[in-house]
């Protein structure tokens, strides 16, 4: 063999291995057996394999070299994270504020407040131990029933309630007679308010001139008698207003759900609207009396189910109370164990301001009990079952920072009325706020008044003044304190206030009635 078949017996040898290789690959698909390899084959394959592993060390020692480059560049990263790491492993203090800072935005208070109530009832607790001690049990059920009745066969405040019907049909029927124009605006509105004022003088007439009324029921009818004032009042105007927009050819008023033509479909109920004077109802107008509002409208909100649950709660809560809140069973113990005994000591000289701090704590438990019993309870009951969608019967009072955000917040039925009727109107008129507002405080003052004065039959201006003297503390209030202070002070005006008004009626009311006898 020449020099150059030499040099090109790999290349060759390559050849005849691809060919020897795929003649093996025909051989072992026929079934034969492949002939042994020579000897220049077997070199020439090992050759090949170390050359493609030379090839692959290279590309490792590449890619090794490629990876210490990369390591040397990520080493000041990784530095750093280990610092971190540690730092955050060895790490016990952060910036923040403590908990009780204005700047810290906690405002979870519910451990301090119950802790606050804890003390509240150990603190209390003592006195009234001293008070079963020294009275014993005073809490007599034919002394509750006493209250509202003198004789139980007769019912004088009911009977009084119940003639209240002929207010509201003649309300009814002056409004029907103005709506198909048999009467002027003029006579319409002569009859209302002959009829306003006999609601207001009427029932006081019969308890002053009734002597089987007891104050508890002359309180009640005479409540139910303001409350038809606001109502009717209400009424009035707001029909006034439909009467108005018609007569202007303005845009008609749909009829509200509070007396809705219902169609059964499906089972449910169907509302549909009306308009003026579509409203001008028996149905709507009872529906108008039993709602817990004050102020009329011709589109009441109108929940879409009765929750039974609910309403079964609320009950029990208004009747006997649950397990948290036995209402009328602590107003019962407040009154006659707690209030009846301080009142009596008071007509001993110089026990007046001594039982006015005792008085404190019962007479603003009473008032929180029925606040709850009152606004929450039987409110919502009624709404419930009537599915009288407006439940805002509140609102936030207890953060009153100002007298003005007091009174507008713990009675928003009331507010609401006094804002519509009252307030506004005044100011479309052109009187000064400060008037306006001083004005809503004397009629506030007046009804306080007649609900007191008229059932003890007495009068004094006790309350009349204790509310008249709202009007400079919210003055003062809203000038000088703020925040936390203002709070406070609201506070206190309810806390002492109030035990002094009671003192003041009740001490002249005994002296009145059994100043002989003590």
């Amino acid at each position: 063999m020449s020099e150059t078949a030499e040099t090109r017996g790999p290349v060759t040898r390559r050849r005849r291995t691809t060919i020897t290789s795929t003649k093996q690959t025909k051989r072992q698909d026929a079934g034969e057996k492949a002939p042994p390899c020579s000897a220049k084959e077997k070199t020439a394959d090992k050759v090949q394999k170390h050359a493609s592993n030379n090839g692959n060390v290279e590309k490792e020692m590449g890619k090794s070299a490629q990876q210490q480059q990369q390591q040397l560049t990520n080493s000041p990263k990784k530095q750093r994270s280990a610092v971190e790491d540690i730092n955050d492993r060895l790490r016990c203090h952060n910036l923040q504020e403590s908990l009780l800072s204005s700047a810290s935005g906690y405002s979870n208070y519910r451990g301090i407040l119950n802790w606050c109530v804890v003390m509240l009832v150990l603190s209390n607790a003592r006195l009234f131990l001293e008070n079963i001690i020294k009275y014993g049990i005073l809490v007599d059920p034919i002394q509750v029933v006493s209250l509202f009745l003198k004789d139980p066969y007769s019912w004088p405040a009911a009977c009084l309630i119940i003639v209240s019907n002929v207010f509201i049909l003649a309300a009814l029927y002056t409004e029907r007679r103005l709506a198909v124009g048999t009467i002027s605006e003029t006579t319409g509105m002569i009859l209302h308010l002959f009829n306003l004022t006999s609601l207001l003088i009427f029932p006081s007439a019969s308890i002053l001139t009734v002597t089987s009324i007891t104050p508890v029921g002359g309180v009640l009818s005479l409540g139910t008698y303001t409350v038809l004032f606001l109502k009717l009042y209400s009424y009035m105007d707001s029909n006034k207003w439909c009467r108005e927009i018609r007569h202007a050819k303005a845009k008609r008023m749909t009829r509200s759900y509070s007396c809705p033509i219902v169609a059964q479909s499906n089972g449910s109920a169907i509302n549909t609207n009306v308009s003026y004077p579509g409203n001008l109802t028996h149905r709507d107008m009872y529906y108008f009396i039993f709602a817990p509002t004050l102020c009329y409208q011709l589109n009441f909100p109108r929940s879409p189910r009765i929750r039974k649950r609910f309403l079964i709660r609320r009950l029990f809560e208004m009747v006997r109370g649950n397990d948290q809140k036995h209402c009328p069973k602590i107003l019962v113990v407040c009154v006659f164990q707690w209030m009846v005994p301080s009142v009596q000591n008071s007509m001993k000289p110089f026990q007046v301001c001594i039982n006015t701090e005792t008085l404190t704590v019962p007479n603003h438990l009473i008032w929180l009990i029925f606040f709850y019993w009152f606004f929450h309870s039987s409110l919502n009951f009624v709404a419930e079952l009537l599915q009288f969608g407006d439940r805002e019967f509140y609102r936030d009072w207890w953060n009153s920072e100002t007298v003005t955000y007091f009174w507008a917040n713990w009675n928003i039925p009331v507010h609401k009325w006094c804002l519509r009727h009252f307030y506004k109107p005044m100011l479309r008129k052109g009187v000064n706020k400060f008037l306006a507002q001083t004005a809503v405080f004397l009629a506030s003052a007046f009804f306080h008044e007649y609900l007191v004065s008229v059932p003890l039959k007495m009068f004094r201006l006790w309350a009349f003044m204790g509310m008249m003297a709202q009007v400079p503390l919210a003055w003062f209030v809203s000038r000088f304190l703020n925040g936390n202070y203002g709070n406070a002070a609201v506070w206190m005006s309810l806390i002492i206030g109030q035990p002094i008004a009671v003192l003041m009626y009740v001490h002249d009311y005994y002296v009145i009635h059994y100043g002989s006898t003590t």
